[in-house]
């Protein structure tokens, strides 16, 4: 009972994150700015600023599949973002920048959640088959199966909070980047990137709580049978 209520919880949660960004974007993509530029062009602007001139600006199909790959250089905006000329466009496309200028600068959290890459995506495979797996074939002992998924998502957890400023840091020099080139003006303008991206950035902090939750789920037992042990 206490696993289904976690699922529950983190799926509700996880709705309402991802309801909330759908939202705030379908209402601030409707805020035009009154520089025209689009997300592309907005970007190019940021790092032409920035002294950034190895960064490729891609479009790539899809919704809000906007990002940066920090491995090849290149700040991908979905097309939506790549032409759009609204507050929310404008906004992904310099929060992208953000992180464009944190590689620049060498901010550490971004080459920490860099680094770990490697080790989530063995720990994301291991809590979408391990539970399966111990199931099925039982060749796993109970308290070495808690185990593993605990390490798991105590990995998960980790990068996820790892994550966290890295967002909040992007989307502030996001804000200061747009403010320095003029492309947003204060107030309507502004106020809408403002709220694009805080809505952004809470599903970020929905998805942290919930891999510490599941990785509560999974530890708590663990701590308590050492403890009855003890």
């Amino acid at each position: 009972m206490l696993y289904f209520g976690i699922l529950i919880f983190t799926l509700a949660l996880s709705g309402w994150a991802s309801w909330r960004v759908r939202s705030a974007y379908q209402r601030y993509s409707q805020v035009p700015t009154l520089s025209g530029m689009t997300g592309a062009q907005t970007a190019a602007a940021i790092l032409r600023e920035e002294s950034i001139h190895d960064v490729e600006i891609l479009e790539q199909p899809g919704h809000l599949t906007d990002h940066y790959d920090p491995m090849n250089k290149r700040l991908v905006l979905s097309s939506e973002n790549y032409h759009g000329t609204n507050a929310a466009a404008v906004g992904v496309a310099a929060h992208e920048c953000g992180h464009a200028i944190q590689h620049k600068v060498a901010y550490a959290p971004l080459h920490w959640r860099m680094a770990a890459v490697g080790i989530t995506g063995i720990a994301n495979n291991v809590v979408m088959w391990g539970p399966l797996i111990f199931m099925a074939t039982g060749l796993v002992k109970p308290y070495v199966g808690l185990t593993i998924m605990a390490i798991a998502f105590g990995i998960l957890m980790l990068f996820q909070l790892i994550t966290l400023p890295v967002e909040f840091d992007a989307t502030r020099r996001a804000k200061l980047a747009l403010s320095n080139a003029g492309i947003v003006r204060r107030g309507p303008e502004s106020e809408a990137v403002d709220k694009m991206l805080s809505a952004a950035g809470f599903t970020y902090v929905a998805a942290f709580i919930s891999t510490l939750a599941y990785f509560l789920h999974y530890a708590l037992p663990l701590l308590m049978g050492r403890s009855d042990d003890d």
